[in-house]
C-alpha cells in the first residue's frame, strides 16, 4: 500500500511533486531542487520510502561521494487511478489513467440529452464502465478520482455556470454526480484542463512558458508562463475566437468580422468547402482534396491556414513561448496548410525573429479527457 500523498506538505510535498513530475530523481538532483543538504533530503525521504509513497528503483550512475551507485526515487502510478471524461454536446469521452496520467483504458458514450441528470447519469455510468479495466494485484491501487471537463464557465470546481455546448446556466454538477459515486469529483473548464495536462504531463513539459492553441467546434488559448498556468474568470469565454484575422472577411455570430470564429472553427471551414464546391463537404474531406490539388479545396484550406499562422504569430508576440501547442479536433490544418500557416506567421512577425517551435496534440478527444484526469489528479496531490 502506498504512502499517503495527505496531509504532507512544505519540503516533503515539493519533493514528491518533483517526483511525480519528473521522476525518477537521484537524490542529489532532488536535494538541488529543493535546496536542501543530501543529509537533510535522506532524513525528510526515509520516511517517505517506508510509506510506500516513494520507492529506490534500479541503480543509477555511480555516486563519487559514496562510492556506490546512486538510487534513484520515483512514485509508484499505479498506486492510484484516475477517470478522466470531457463533455461534449452529444458525447461523454472518458479515460482512465495512472497517477501520471498514463492512458489504461478509453471509451465513450452518446448522450441522451442536455437534461443535467440525463448528463450525470451518463458520466456516472462511463466512470464505472472505465473502472472495470482497473488492474488486479496488491501493487494497483483503486479508484482516487473523477475529474470532468466541458465548454463553458466553471465554479469552485463544481457547479457549471454556463455551459456553451449544453445550454446550461448554474448546474451544480459535481452535486449532481456525488449522487452517483462517493469518489472524489472535480468539474473544470475544458481548455483549462487541457493547458494543465500539456503543462504536467504534456508538450508543455520542460517549458516555463508556452502556449496552448485550439482549433475544432471553438477556438481556445491557454497560457502558461514562469511554470505557472495563467488563469482568469475569463478564461472561458473564448475570448481568442474573436481575434481579427482577416479585413472582410465572414461574420461571426457575435457579429465581428474575419475574427478567429469566422474562419478557423471545423464548422467555418466546413462551410466555406460547401459554398466552394458547390456540395456539401466534410472536414476531413476537404483537407484530403487540398492536399490532393483540388484548386477549391486548397483556396479554403490555405485561407484558414494563412488565418491560423497570424493567430500563432500574435499569440508568439505577446507571450514570447519557448513553444507553442496546438490542438483540438481541428490540428490537421496545421499539416494540410503548413506554408500557408507559415506565411502568416511571417507576415505579422519582425524578420529577425525566430519561428516559434510548434508541437501537435493528438486529435481525438480523448486527449481532453486525459486533460480532465489531470484536474483530479492535480486536486489529489496537491489538497486544493
Amino acid at each position: 500500500m502506498a504512502g499517503a500523498w495527505q496531509p504532507l506538505s512544505g519540503p516533503s510535498h515539493q519533493v514528491a511533486l518533483e517526483i511525480l513530475l519528473d521522476g525518477p530523481l537521484s537524490r542529489a538532483e532532488l536535494a538541488k531542487r529543493v535546496r536542501l543538504s543530501p543529509g537533510s533530503l535522506t532524513r525528510l525521504t526515509k520516511p517517505m520510502v517506508e510509506s510506500g509513497l516513494l520507492v529506490e528503483v534500479d541503480a543509477g550512475p555511480m555516486d563519487p561521494r559514496v562510492g556506490r551507485p546512486s538510487q534513484p526515487l520515483d512514485i509508484v502510478p499505479t498506486a492510484h487511478h484516475f477517470v478522466g471524461i470531457k463533455v461534449t454536446g452529444d458525447t461523454a469521452v472518458g479515460v482512465l489513467t495512472t497517477l501520471r496520467a498514463q492512458v489504461i483504458a478509453t471509451a465513450d458514450r452518446p448522450l441522451p440529452g442536455h437534461s443535467p441528470d440525463a448528463v450525470a447519469a451518463t458520466i456516472a455510468d462511463l466512470a464505472r464502465s472505465l473502472t472495470e479495466n482497473l488492474p488486479a494485484g496488491a501493487e494497483y491501487g483503486e479508484l482516487s478520482g473523477i475529474g470532468v471537463s466541458l465548454g463553458g464557465q466553471v465554479i469552485g470546481k463544481s457547479e457549471v455556470h454556463r455551459g456553451s455546448f449544453l445550454d446550461w446556466t448554474d448546474v451544480p454538477l459535481g452535486a449532481l454526480l456525488k449522487e452517483h459515486t462517493d469518489v472524489p469529483v472535480v468539474v473544470a473548464n475544458d481548455l483549462t484542463a487541457l493547458t494543465e495536462a500539456t503543462h504536467w504531463f504534456g508538450a508543455g513539459r520542460g517549458a516555463g512558458t508556452f502556449c496552448l492553441l485550439t482549433i475544432g467546434a471553438g477556438i481556445g488559448y491557454g497560457l502558461v508562463v514562469h511554470d505557472r498556468a495563467v488563469e482568469s474568470d475569463d478564461a472561458s469565454l473564448g475570448l481568442v475566437g474573436h481575434h481579427p484575422l482577416i479585413p472582410g472577411g465572414p461574420v461571426c455570430y457575435r457579429g465581428h468580422q474575419g475574427c478567429a470564429s469566422s474562419v478557423l472553427t471545423t464548422d467555418a471551414i466546413v462551410t466555406a468547402a460547401s459554398t466552394a464546391l458547390g456540395r456539401p463537404v466534410g472536414y476531413d474531406e476537404c483537407l484530403t482534396l487540398a492536399e490532393k490539388g483540388d484548386p477549391a479545396a486548397r483556396e479554403v484550406v490555405d485561407t484558414a491556414g494563412h488565418a491560423l499562422g497570424r493567430l500563432v504569430a500574435a499569440a508568439a508576440n505577446f507571450s514570447r513561448p519557448e513553444r507553442v501547442v496546438i490542438g483540438g479536433e481541428g490540428v490537421r490544418l496545421v499539416e494540410v496548410a503548413h506554408d500557408a500557416l507559415l506565411d502568416g506567421l511571417h507576415l505579422d512577425r519582425h524578420p529577425e525573429a525566430a519561428d516559434p517551435p510548434i508541437v501537435l496534440l493528438a486529435p481525438d478527444f480523448s486527449e481532453w479527457a486525459r486533460g480532465a484526469a489531470v484536474i483530479a489528479i492535480q486536486t489529489f496531490v496537491l489538497g486544493s
